[in-house]
């Protein structure tokens, strides 16, 4: 058994765009060399430096979850600037653990894939786990951990229970992004309803599926340059209502109040209470294309 940490560097297209690819190039180089020595610092290992990102393992969950959160932390009291200007780094995150094979330096296997697919699925600043690694660790590091429910992560016919890692002093230690229970509302009870820009559909459990797009043909047609022609579908299963992104940009869900969105990159999450979907961008974006979600009896 090991655990395996995927970190990347949010945003970096735009850096090499900036500074020009030699500039950058010796920016991201710098910057993964030396995250690379802080990992090292908690027992990890270095399996690769994945030019924007890193690919670390240890040999238990509390090492890498302390390792993650003292990069955040590091990354957040003493900001580093792409050349010196500019908004600072941040980085995204996802530890998993299980078995891990080891082959000519390279290690392989299920726990590998899903530590990727949770660094893609983090948004900026934040580290995804799971329950088993969450069911690992100490009780202090466990209640820093707050579930997003359920997801689906690329390449898995089952979900996932997703913990986000509240690493951050002051942040709200009750608060959740899928909300506190995926059965406050009776299957069979509840409908979604969606708006944007004065349109509004209604989805009843067992429903059609909707459809949000570019396209004139989707449900919810929003004509925007960021916006796929097939965007994301909802659709009833497993009891819940599930949002697919089907996207070349990603798309963004706020839920509740929260301001961390959970990001979907040809992933899926559950539906559940009230929020936002931006489509293609944050919704701090110019013009956003956001549409508002609401699960009601």
């Amino acid at each position: 058994m090991a655990s395996v940490v995927f970190a990347d560097l949010v945003g970096s297209t735009g850096i090499f765009e900036r500074l020009g690819d030699e500039t950058a190039g010796r920016f991201v180089t710098q910057l993964t060399g030396a995250l690379a020595k802080v990992f090292e610092r908690h027992q990890g290992r270095v399996v690769k430096l994945l030019g924007d990102g890193l690919f670390v393992v240890f040999a238990a969950e509390q090492q890498a979850l302390t390792a993650c959160i003292a990069i955040q932390v590091q990354l957040q009291d003493k900001p580093v600037r792409p050349g010196g200007t500019g908004r600072p780094v941040q980085m995204q995150m996802g530890i998993e653990a299980g078995e891990v094979v080891e082959i000519e330096g390279d290690c392989y296997g299920d726990a590998v894939n899903s530590a990727a697919r949770l660094a893609d699925l983090a948004g900026a600043e934040q580290i995804l786990t799971t329950q088993r690694v969450r069911a690992a660790l100490p009780v202090p590091l466990r209640e820093k951990l707050r579930s997003l429910g359920p997801m689906y992560l690329r390449g898995k016919s089952d979900p996932t229970e997703v913990f986000r890692v509240e690493w951050q002093a002051g942040h709200e230690g009750d608060a959740t992004v899928m909300g506190a229970s995926l059965g406050s509302h009776a299957a069979g009870e509840a409908h979604l309803e969606i708006s944007i820009d004065g349109q509004r559909v209604q989805m009843q459990p067992r429903g059609e599926p909707i459809t949000l797009g570019r396209s004139a043909t989707a449900d919810l047609p929003v004509n925007d340059s960021r916006v796929s022609r097939l965007h994301a579908t909802v659709q009833w299963r497993g009891g819940h209502f599930v949002l697919t992104d089907a996207s070349s940009f990603g798309t963004w869900v706020y839920f509740g109040n929260q301001p961390e969105p959970v990001i979907l990159r040809r992933t899926e999450c559950y539906l559940v209470g009230q929020g936002q979907i931006a489509l293609g961008c944050d919704r701090g974006a110019e013009a956003a294309p956001i549409a508002s979600f609401a699960v009601a009896s």
